[in-house]
């Protein structure tokens, strides 16, 4: 059998690197040249479900290599007021996900996991991944499937998958009633080098990896966090720091000025600051110190919920079938889970349609509530009724005494 994977993605690579293993000749075809440069994005956190799926999919140098990369990440979610200090601490550090040596949590940064994943996969000797390679469509034969690229080459295979994110062309003429979904929500966000002046301003829980919600009384909401530095195909802007902070303001698009789509990152930046410039010192101190040329804004998007469709030889992963929110930080480990899944049902079945069946099946059933979750996250911090908002804070406030309460509310915590 032999695959196509168009994407050199997170999801892509874990895909090509299992399915070699199991002696399937599979090849990736990436548009973008061997040693472009990554956009800064915020890192990840591969909770069990991406580490499960790295473990069985990758050869071990590449899965040693993510594990050296991998920051412990304990899965501890603050609620802050914005002038008042804390409001909530969710601490989730099971104990199975602190200590089993394959699904501790880890943070790493995009461009460190990527590496990893190329490690024996792009060699000059016997290439697997195809650079500068634009997929432009597909076609249908008896019995395989031809994907034309633009520079007007074809590769032949019994099975293609659309690894090509969230404007994934493969989705396009697959399943072209398939589109995403405008939230109507914008993210401003930034990276803060985290130097030790600003180090100096700011309370230990921002600094520590946890996962930092602000809450205010109207609307928005912000989130930050903290990640080691060091993307090795990006340029960094850490000013000699060795980590930085995340930082994203959410709001309804209804709330900023018309035209905010064209903002560059200094009148980004100058909104974010005048949206938070009552707040406590060191939240203000973190948009501060950041360089406008790490401002973005970026609009919240999402795939609907995925209805079942006819299997073909054609099949999707990640953000190329169930692009979601980033507010649920579940979106990459998610398309980890998908090529684990795919490796595993191509394995198991006699034939390819078989397999992508198999395969659909099981990904509608953990995509479908992944996409509700990330979905109801984002509508809830910044869609919300000054009514439910002020419902929430307090009961925020009063879970924090009550574990009975949280613990309804989030989950079951460890103390």
């Amino acid at each position: 059998m032999r695959v196509l994977i168009i994407g050199a993605g997170l999801g892509g690579l874990t895909l090509l690197h299992g399915l070699r293993h199991i002696g399937i000749d599979a090849h990736v075809y990436e548009r973008s040249p061997r040693h472009s440069g990554q956009p800064a994005s915020y890192g990840i956190h591969l909770n069990a479900d991406g580490l499960r799926a790295l473990h069985n999919s990758l050869p071990a140098e590449n899965w040693k290599q993510i594990d050296a990369d991998g920051m412990p990440a304990p899965l501890i979610i603050r609620f802050h007021d914005p002038h008042n200090g804390v409001l909530a601490t969710i601490d989730k550090r099971f104990p199975q996900h602190a200590t089993d040596p394959i699904t501790k949590r880890r943070a790493i940064s995009r461009g460190k996991l990527r590496k990893a994943l190329l490690i024996g996969a792009d060699s000059d000797r016997e290439p697997t991944v195809h650079w500068t390679k634009t997929f432009d469509h597909y076609e249908l034969t008896s019995t395989r499937v031809r994907a034309h690229f633009t520079d007007g080459t074809h590769a032949d295979g019994d099975v293609l998958v659309g690894a090509d994110g969230s404007n994934s062309r493969v989705r396009h003429q697959r399943l072209p009633e398939l589109q995403r979904q405008d939230l109507g929500i914008l993210n401003i966000a930034g990276r803060t080098p985290l130097t030790t002046e600003l180090a100096s301003l700011l309370p230990s829980e921002l600094t520590d990896g946890g996962i930092n919600n602000v809450v205010p009384a109207g609307t928005g909401w912000m989130f930050l966090s903290t990640w080691t530095t060091g993307d090795p195909d990006n340029t960094d802007i850490s000013n000699g720091a060795d980590r930085y902070i995340v930082w994203a303001w959410a709001a309804a698009k209804t709330s900023y000025p018309t035209g905010v789509d064209d903002y560059d990152g200094a009148q980004l930046k100058e909104l974010a600051t005048d949206r938070i410039h009552d707040w406590a010192e060191p939240l203000r101190a973190i948009v501060d110190a950041t360089n406008p040329a790490a401002v973005d804004a970026v609009p919240l998007r999402t795939m609907p919920t995925l209805p079942e469709w006819a299997p073909s030889p054609i099949t999707l992963l990640g953000d190329a079938i169930h692009n979601m929110t980033p507010m649920a930080g579940i979106g990459a480990n998610t398309a980890l889970r998908d090529a684990d899944q795919l490796r595993r049902a191509i394995a198991a079945a006699d034939n390819p349609l078989h397999a992508i069946s198999r395969y659909e099946i099981a990904m509608r059933r953990y995509a479908n509530p992944a996409l509700r979750l990330s979905t109801r996250n984002a509508t809830n911090a910044t869609l919300a009724q000054p009514s439910s908002r002020t419902a929430f804070r307090t009961l925020l406030r009063i879970g924090n005494h009550l574990p009975m309460l949280q613990k309804k509310m989030f989950g079951p915590t460890v103390r």
